[in-house]
């Protein structure tokens, strides 16, 4: 047989052939014969499943090596999604994607199928491509074979849900996993998994109970150590001190990183502080004491500082802790990752605990100018500023009207020599602050920058910095600015003429803080260090070019003081408004009632007739109330101003109606509508001004409020009109008439639009 074979060439070719028909199509990936499956299996696990697998491994750990971790907030349990952080391993990822799509389309028949779609979702996820994430989790589930797989893609699924902040269905599906038996891989991811859904929730008591049950299918080593440290901070945050130490020293025994093993000293420290164990409280002085003596922690000072200004700050010792605090910022060197939280902190002693807003303010903008916006925090300090930013504005306002009043009062001869005062001490400390400036510079020069060879500016007193690197100073700086200055565009020649004039003479003998001499205007203002340039020309200039100088500056110190009536009139309207903004601000964004009475009872006193009477009456009563003080605000509100807004909100507050009231009620309703079908408005609209404090807090209030608008129109005109449509959206926010009244004004506003 061989023989005739070699005899016949082409038949040897056939049968090579046939064979290798044979092999290829018993190896078609739809094929369920052993050959097919254990080729496919076989060529789909090392031609594409473990390439991709390991290029995902490689992607989640270069991410969790090169982590840039928040200490001051809470950590997050699993590194949410991020794709600017991700940028660096997405080639990884993409071919990772690659890689495992090759299976399900050539490998149909392998078992490696369920585990490819698994790898492709895990690499969307990281990508941030959640909704295919999503898709490819949801298909596992319904498509695969295998329970295990299918559990797995269904902790994705979880976690993709989470990201996407979609908690509800986050929730469904860890209910359902709960009630599945899954092996202890899937329970170990499926406990984090959970546990990060409820951290992102703000359920921390939830997320660290789960934390604790993971722990003992974890394995020694940084990630543990870090979640140990997270578990440490969820039990201080929902006030269980004792059990976050106790982490604490987990961390410690889980095979630690420096930074781990550090900050779980410093917060351990911190939750001794929480327990009041006086005797762990002393040893943590001395603990601080070697902390800052070890050379290992040279560069992660101004995080000792900042912790012991915390506990300072718990124990009430206020002063301390902004000292603490202080020796922080200088500790801080050229990384200003902890500053901004730092000055925060400052900020909130000062805001919380001194009540002292302007300086509050200068910290929390410093907090803001080197915070990243995606921090915490930054939302919160945003708003916060933009109240105190109010604040300081209406008391520049105050304090700038009222100083420039009291010089408009004064003796020629003697205002002439204020000036003249005024005008010296602001060119010695332009000298001041341009020598300062010069000293700096030599010492940056010569390489002998503060005591240390090599130091830099961060080694500098905080008095002593270049202002650029000083962000208090910084923040002062753009205060003074924006008060001397108002927001300017950028321009040439910008500070000439009576631009120069307002702050100059903002705080001379102001009646508002008791008078302030020429000496304390503008100590150290940082912006001043530019003018110190100027102060150096003049030098150039003579006593002839000093002289025309010192005179365009007195000219135009004179140009901002207001001599005639009107401009006297229009400062004191300038003092009033802020008056009333500031007592609103006091009583409502800051809460300080007791500041609100006082500066509401100064407009009172100094504009009797001020058109905010009524409100400032009933917010006085209001601000009374709230600290527990009987006062008179409420009865002569209710004497003077009956038919107000205002009058009716105190009537509803203590109104009680009985089925009689709601009765006479609608009678008198009946009676005015009827003098209105009638057109007689006057007397209809007399009536329902009566009416409405009669049956304040009636069901038919709002809807009598409603007809006093309409009537309010007929007889008092557009502006009346409009007015009244403002008052009733405040006073009945919650009233089913409401749409109705805002189209109303909708169309005055278009009216009014139509007239111009």
């Amino acid at each position: 047989m061989s023989r005739y074979f070699r005899n016949r060439p082409y038949l040897q070719l056939l049968t090579v052939s046939a064979l290798l028909t044979a092999v290829l199509v018993s190896c078609s990936q739809y094929s369920t014969k052993p050959i097919s499956k254990g080729y496919h299996n076989l060529t789909a696990h090392f031609n594409a499943y473990v390439i991709a697998r390991d290029e995902i491994k490689e992607a989640e750990l270069a991410l969790f090596k090169t982590r840039q971790e928040n200490y001051n907030h809470l950590l997050p349990i699993l590194f949410p999604v991020d794709s600017m952080l991700v940028a660096p391993v997405k080639p990884q990822l993409d071919d990772a994607i690659k890689k495992a799509s090759l299976i399900p389309e050539r490998h149909q028949n392998s078992k490696w199928l369920d585990d490819a779609y698994i790898l492709i979702g895990r690499a969307r996820l990281l990508k941030q491509d959640l909704p295919n994430a999503i898709e490819v989790f949801k298909y596992v589930n319904t498509k695969g074979t295998d329970e295990d797989d299918k559990h797995q893609a269904l902790v994705g699924l979880m976690r993709a849900y989470t990201e996407a902040s979609d908690y509800t269905n986050a929730l469904n599906v860890s209910e359902y996993l709960r009630t599945q038996p899954l092996n202890k891989a899937n329970t170990r991811d499926f406990y984090l998994t959970k546990a990060y859904m409820h951290e992102r929730k703000g359920e921390y008591t939830t997320a660290a109970g789960i934390l604790d049950a993971t722990f003992p299918a974890l394995k020694k080593g940084e990630s543990t150590a870090r979640l140990h440290l997270i578990a440490g901070q969820l039990y201080d945050l929902t006030g269980q001190p004792t059990k976050a130490i106790a982490h604490y020293q987990q961390v410690l025994r889980s095979r630690p990183s420096y930074d781990q093993s550090f900050y779980a000293n410093l917060y351990a420290i911190q939750s001794n502080g929480l327990t009041g164990d006086q005797k762990r409280l002393a040893q943590s002085t001395e603990t601080f004491e070697t902390m800052l003596n070890d050379r290992k922690n040279a560069d992660l000072k101004d995080k000792i500082y900042f912790t012991m200004g915390l506990l300072e700050a718990r124990n009430g010792r206020i002063d301390k802790a902004i000292n603490f605090y202080s020796l922080s910022i200088q500790a801080a060197g050229s990384n200003t990752s902890q500053v901004p939280y730092t000055y925060e902190e400052i900020g909130k002693l000062y805001f919380e605990k001194k009540t002292d807003y302007a300086k509050a303010k200068v910290y929390y903008d410093s907090a803001l100018a080197l915070m990243p916006q995606q921090s915490p925090d930054y939302a919160a300090l945003v708003t916060r500023k933009k109240t105190l930013d109010e604040f300081v504005q209406y008391q520049t306002t105050i304090r700038t009207d009222d100083s420039l009043l009291h010089l408009a009062q004064m003796n020629p001869a003697a205002l002439d020599k204020l000036l003249d005062n005024v005008i010296a001490q602001k060119e010695k400390e332009d000298k001041a602050q341009a020598a300062l400036a010069q000293q700096i510079v030599d010492r940056a020069s010569s390489g002998n920058v503060g005591t240390v060879p090599g130091a830099t500016n961060s080694d500098l007193q905080p008095n002593e910095r270049w202002v650029l690197y000083n962000p208090v100073a910084l923040s002062q700086g753009r205060q003074e600015f924006s008060t001397r200055w108002g927001n300017r565009p950028i321009e040439d020649n910008w500070r000439r003429s009576n631009k120069e004039a307002s702050e100059a003479i903002a705080g001379v003998n102001s009646p508002l803080n008791g008078g302030t001499s020429a000496n304390e205007i503008n100590p150290n203002a940082p912006l001043q260090q530019q003018d110190a340039t100027n102060a150096s020309a003049q030098t150039a200039l003579g006593s002839s070019g000093i002289a025309t100088v010192q005179k365009a500056q007195k000219d135009a110190l004179y140009a901002k003081i207001p001599f005639t009536k009107e401009a006297q009139a229009q400062a004191n309207q300038r003092i009033e408004n802020a008056l009333y903004k500031l007592g609103k601000l006091y009583k409502f964004q800051l809460n300080q009632p007791a500041d609100a009475i006082p500066t509401f009872e100064q407009l009172l006193t100094r504009y009797p007739n001020t058109l905010q009477k009524p409100e400032v009456y009933y917010l006085l009563h209001l601000s009374n109330e709230q600290l527990g003080k009987a006062s008179p605000w409420k009865d002569k509100l209710l004497a003077d101003y009956p038919n107000t807004s205002y009058a009716r909100l105190v009537g509803r507050a203590v109104a009680q109606q009985s089925t009689d009231s709601e009765t006479k009620a609608l009678a008198t309703y009946n009676q005015i509508y009827e003098l209105y079908k009638a057109n007689n408005v006057t007397e209809a609209l007399a009536r329902t001004e009566n009416s409405l404090n009669t049956f304040t807090g009636t069901q038919l209030e709002d809807k009598l409020a409603l007809l006093r608008v309409i009537l309010v129109g007929k007889v008092q005109g557009t502006d009346a009109y409009k007015q009244s449509l403002t008052e009733f959206i405040r006073d009945y926010p919650a009233s089913s008439l409401l749409p109705r009244v805002k189209e109303m004004q909708e169309a005055a506003s278009r009216q009014t639009a139509n007239r111009k």
